[in-house]
């Protein structure tokens, strides 16, 4: 979850009916689409939205069925030098608009797609089906003075559908020093208490972040950050499937804590980066979906060190 000192100002999206780049209205023609043929994974663009969304199927899974639903980002994050406030530059609207990216496909395992954020931003994000799951990459390219501390674009992925949906975080997980964990262990009462009680929250657990002091926070807004009492030692958020055959976990470099939203059984393990005048960065983050067990998940993250 995006730390910051203050309050986020959200600004308008009327910039983003006007300033997406190559825009065109939305078309029926077959969504853009990818399938590895080794695991039968398939990642489509969204045909129901305007702005960038995708869904990923698991093999044998019809096209009617939900999937796991992708913001590709939910919203994109800033803060300047100097500034105590950050704003939204982008936040992800759903349903048709009158203009929207246009996608199109790089080489045999990537869609990618631009667009102007406000601020005189440049977005250009790519999603890159791999064996073990989908890369997700940003680059941000600065054409103003501004000198942004802190940029970020948060990837929202959805386990909308029964076989990921995980409301009272009874099989995801995280890792710590000592081994794996529930996401979710410090909070036996989750599993009884009525939702009306347990929904909405946020539950966090830091990476590079310090631990929160207050293992439950009640927001004014209603929304309850429950914050586990020590750290992550390894950077991804998993979830087991319900038949304990699948896992999705989501996975970064360097993010500064890794959390879920139960009631959507999102996964967030977002990175954070800088942006100077008239300049580029960039960040990544990785869906790791395949067949197997946690342990795998492990070797997998560690490999990638």
């Amino acid at each position: 979850m995006t730390r910051f000192p203050c309050r986020i100002y959200k600004v308008s999206l009327f910039f983003c009916f006007l300033a997406l780049h190559a825009c065109h209205k939305p078309q029926s023609d077959p969504p853009l689409a990818l399938t590895d043929p080794a695991t039968g994974i398939r990642v489509e663009v969204s045909d129901q939205d305007a702005f960038p969304a995708l869904k990923i199927l698991l093999p044998g899974q019809p096209a009617s069925d939900p999937g796991i639903r992708v913001l590709f980002p939910e919203h994109v994050t800033a803060r300047e030098h100097g500034k105590s406030d950050a704003v939204h530059l982008y936040i992800f609207s759903p349903g048709l608009q009158n203009a929207h990216p246009s996608w199109h496909r790089t080489g045999q395992s990537t869609l990618e797609y631009e667009m102007d954020l406000q601020g005189a931003v440049h977005l250009i994000a790519r999603a890159t089906l791999e064996f073990d799951g989908i890369r997700f990459h940003y680059d941000f390219v600065n054409r103003s003075g501004a000198n942004y501390d802190v940029i970020e674009a948060v990837t929202d992925p959805r386990m909308i559908a029964s076989y990921f949906h995980d409301v009272r975080l009874e099989r995801t997980y995280v890792h710590h020093s000592d081994g794996f964990d529930l996401l979710a262990s410090e909070t036996p009462a989750r599993l009884t208490m009525p939702l009306n009680e347990w929904l909405p929250n946020r539950y966090r657990v830091p990476y590079t972040w310090p631990i929160d002091t207050k293992r439950v926070d009640k927001q004014e807004d209603g929304l309850t950050w429950y914050n586990k009492s020590r750290r992550v030692d390894e950077p991804f958020i998993a979830t087991k499937s319900a038949d304990g055959k699948w896992i999705m976990a989501t996975y970064s470099a360097a993010p500064g804590n890794v959390w879920t939203n139960p009631e959507l059984t999102c996964q967030h393990a977002d990175m954070q980066t800088s942006l100077k005048p008239d300049s580029q960065s960039s960040t990544e983050l990785k869906i790791l979906l395949f067949p197997g067990t946690l342990d795998d998940l492990l070797s997998k993250v560690r490999s990638k060190h």
